[in-house]
């Protein structure tokens, strides 16, 4: 079990429950606790420095997200990742993603447009600084402004019931992505057609975005397996 993720940030505002339901399940999704790996109570709870009920708590409710699968007499494992998980949730999200943009640019204010640029710029300077946990934070505003600006309570709805199997692919990507100037080109290509109003381009745009994501995913896990 490796130990990077086991530096507990103690919160005053939040249970203690949280924290470690927190600090598990990043580590999940940077992949510091890795499909298939066993996770044991009793060794979680030493390492975080707490009792194994906070940690026995946590696994539930990843347990309840599906980042964890219970097998009987076994215990607790984090869920693996299989060729057709990825391919499911990834398609599934290109065509939200592509309808997303081509409504947005139907529908986007100037305000919103701005917004939008704001923050593929801040997304550039995380990058620039190598700063992941931030370049994940501006990836999510990113496409969370494009579904807002839809106009759709449905579809980011639909969305939304996605986002944590979404994310776990989406921080496995920009933590491991080693050409991760290519997302920001991605995101200025994709804000630009919104800009332009171009409804057919900035489906296109965002089609690939999400596409080109899969490609390298698959990739990851095949070289996991």
């Amino acid at each position: 079990m490796d130990n990077n993720f086991l530096d507990l940030k103690l919160d005053n505002y939040k249970p203690l429950r949280d924290v470690v339901f927190e600090s598990i399940r990043a580590a999940i999704i940077s992949g510091d606790l890795k499909p298939g790996e066993r996770l044991m109570e009793v060794q979680l709870a030493n390492k975080l420095g707490v009792s194994r009920t906070p940690v026995r708590e946590a696994i539930r409710k990843l347990e309840l997200e599906g980042l964890v699968v219970m097998i009987v007499r076994k215990g607790a494992y984090v869920a693996g990742l299989s060729i057709k998980d990825i391919t499911n949730v990834l398609e599934l999200r290109g065509a939200l993603e592509g309808l997303a943009a081509g409504l947005a640019a139907g529908r986007i204010t100037d305000e919103e447009i701005a917004e939008l640029q704001a923050i593929a710029i801040d997304f550039d300077k995380a990058l620039l600084s190598d700063d992941m946990e931030q370049m994940v934070i501006k990836d999510v505003e990113f496409h969370d402004k494009i579904f807002k600006a839809t106009r759709n309570e449905r579809l980011v709805q639909i969305t939304n019931n996605l986002r944590e199997q979404v994310q776990r692919f989406r921080e496995m990507y920009i933590y491991n992505y080693n050409k991760s100037k290519e997302l920001s080109t991605e995101h200025y290509e994709i804000s630009n057609a919104i800009d332009r109003r171009d409804v057919d381009q900035a489906e296109k745009m965002a089609r690939k975005h999400i596409e080109n994501a899969e490609i390298y995913i698959m990739k990851m896990v095949e070289e996991m397996e």
